[in-house]
């Protein structure tokens, strides 16, 4: 049995996990951060409460990067170069494992989700920003070697990045991209339906444009096209780099229906791809496991590193 603690922006979420990736018993605490001492606490603490019979390792996904047992910094709370398995095994004597979180939402799809039966493997999420989890002979690039792809540039002296760099694809390919690019549609086109559902709703969201090209909003049409476009000129990219067997995209924005988001992808992709020459074509396809693929796929980090 291992244990899986998924670091979400608002919650902690702790899961039992079996040797096949089942979760047998999950509890949550809100996300309470008063410094990494505590915060190890919390983990420990949290960890034992899912605790039934004997435990191999913990595993913690977390935003952010990571080395060993070291949690060189995260992007939702305040930490840098912080021994977080030192800490934790002041308070609960068992090994910690850390990844970031697009690097265990591949692990979990690589076991229990769209990565079954392959050992070459991408999970590609999309939210605030765009992260990539890869895995190359059964075996996770993580750690030190995560990959960083939402930072290749796609668009040549485009948007700036917080990175520093200009035209990275998490830029365009984002759910935020998504909803700047939303936003600059609705300003040039007051006519558009765009404006009726973001006011129905929470205001521009990364489905908004989706939803209004479902109705068959001319304008939304186009900036799901757009949209779709930049997706497929990284994707291309990182296929042509790796070759995988698979790649999942996750997140919000892969919720959108399939007609307008995976079918056009790979049809783009497919025209950029080297695979139109021979060899390998690798698969696109939706991730299965929803919020369950963090809390897995850290319970399962030490059967791939």
């Amino acid at each position: 049995m291992y244990i899986g603690i998924d670091v979400g922006g608002t919650n902690l979420k702790a899961g039992l996990v079996d040797e096949a990736g089942n979760i047998v018993r999950v509890e949550r605490v809100p996300l309470d951060f008063q410094g990494p001492e505590k915060f190890a606490e919390t983990l420990a603490e949290l960890s034992k409460q899912v605790i039934q019979e004997k435990v191999r390792w913990v595993g913690v996904g977390l935003p952010g990067a990571v080395d060993g047992g070291d949690v060189l910094f995260t992007t939702n709370i305040p930490m840098e170069n912080v021994p977080l398995e030192q800490l934790f095994r002041r308070h609960l004597d068992l090994p910690l494992l850390l990844g970031n979180d697009a690097d265990c939402a591949a692990v979990g799809e690589f076991f229990r989700g769209a990565g079954q039966g392959t050992r070459d493997f991408a999970v590609i999420t999309l939210g605030t920003g765009v992260g990539a989890g890869i895995i190359v002979d059964g075996k996770l690039r993580g750690g030190l070697a995560s990959s960083e792809a939402g930072h290749m540039v796609i668009v040549r002296d485009g948007e700036p990045c917080n990175c520093g760099r200009r035209g990275c694809w998490e830029r365009y390919a984002s759910a935020t991209g998504l909803i700047q690019q939303t936003k600059r549609a609705m300003e040039a086109h007051p006519e558009s339906l765009l404006h009726e559902i973001a006011a129905s709703g929470n205001g521009v969201e990364g489905r908004t444009a989706f939803q209004a090209a479902e109705a068959g909003d001319e304008t939304a049409l186009a900036v799901c096209r757009d949209y779709v476009n930049y997706l497929a000129g990284g994707l291309a990219s990182l296929i042509n780099i790796l070759r995988p067997e698979a790649v999942a995209i996750g997140g919000g924005v892969a919720a959108a229906p399939e007609r307008l988001l995976l079918e056009p992808l790979r049809e783009a992709v497919a025209k950029e791809s080297f695979s139109r020459h021979g060899g390998r074509i690798t698969n696109i396809l939706p991730a299965e496991l929803g919020n369950d693929a963090g809390i897995i796929g850290a319970a399962m980090l030490g059967r791939v590193i």
